[in-house]
């Protein structure tokens, strides 16, 4: 048996998930979080094989960092992160926090349970289209930004002053400078706001 714990913001999504998952002989849905640090408790609680990861809750924890903090326990179960995001940055940075796979929520049911089956048994499941794009980005490297340095963009484009970033991120302001004289660096700008347009316009950030 498949025991699960599914991760997201909205009850609605999180009903129909479990409605879909409890239609399966082989899957059963042991917990639901509604935020990042709830999810990451309820894996550690209830060892589960799966973890079920949004990627944003509307704070600012992510479902890239529960992901990391998940695969960080003693025993970590796989997590197969379902989201409606799909920019580069959000992929890579799910796949370098250690997710096992990664879907769109408009995935078919079909699809969805495929994909939860091979998670749980340690296989990469990537969406086509996900997949697609990585091969893409593997065989003709673009503009690569860390996770660390998309995670202080992404603050930057929301409006967040070094401070701001380095209280959000737990570094310092000088860590935070560093970081964006990479990404400036990276990206051929010199501005925070050049480097935010720059990113968008590469599918760096949504």
């Amino acid at each position: 048996m498949i025991r699960v714990v599914i991760a997201d913001d909205h009850p609605v999504v999180r009903a129909g998930l479990r409605a879909l998952l409890d239609t399966a002989a082989d899957i059963t849905v042991v917990g639901e979080a509604a935020v990042p640090a709830q999810a990451v408790a309820l894996a550690a609680e209830l060892a589960p094989e799966l973890v079920l990861m949004d990627l944003q809750f509307g704070q600012a924890q992510t479902g890239a960092d529960a992901t990391r903090a998940i695969r960080a326990l003693d025993a970590p179960p796989y997590v197969l992160v379902l989201t409606n995001y799909d920019t580069d940055g959000d992929i890579l940075g799910a796949v370098e926090a250690g997710a096992s796979g990664y879907l769109l929520k408009d995935a078919p049911p079909d699809e969805l349970l495929a994909a939860v089956r091979a998670a749980a048994a340690g296989e990469s499941a990537l969406a086509p289209v996900i997949a697609s794009r990585l091969m893409e980005r593997v065989r003709s490297p673009r503009v690569s930004l860390s996770a660390r340095e998309l995670e202080v963009l992404r603050l930057v484009a929301s409006g967040a002053s070094n401070g701001d970033v380095a209280a959000a991120l737990h570094i310092t302001d000088a860590t935070v400078k560093t970081h964006l004289v990479h990404v400036f660096s990276k990206l051929g700008v010199s501005s925070r706001t050049a480097a935010v347009s720059a990113a968008r316009s590469l599918g760096l950030l949504r």
